[in-house]
């Protein structure tokens, strides 16, 4: 029968390897919800670029109505 200080031996060994295991999951799932939010800003300005000039040259009713 193992001692309990053989058995803590083996746990903080099994911890050991399953700590970096658990870092590199993280880094892997806050790096995805960053390109994500990088990706989702990056389009976002486009279109409100495009947007904006665009509602510059064609005008809507309302623009139209009120620069005449």
């Amino acid at each position: 029968m193992k001692s309990t200080v053989e058995r803590t031996m083996v746990r903080s060994d099994h911890l050991a390897t399953i700590d970096p295991m658990i870092a590199v999951v993280w880094h892997f799932w806050l790096g995805l919800i960053l390109l994500i939010a990088g990706v989702g800003a990056t389009v976002n300005v486009i279109v409100g670029y495009v947007a904006k000039v665009s509602s510059l040259k064609y005008p809507n009713r309302r623009q139209r109505n009120a620069q005449k």
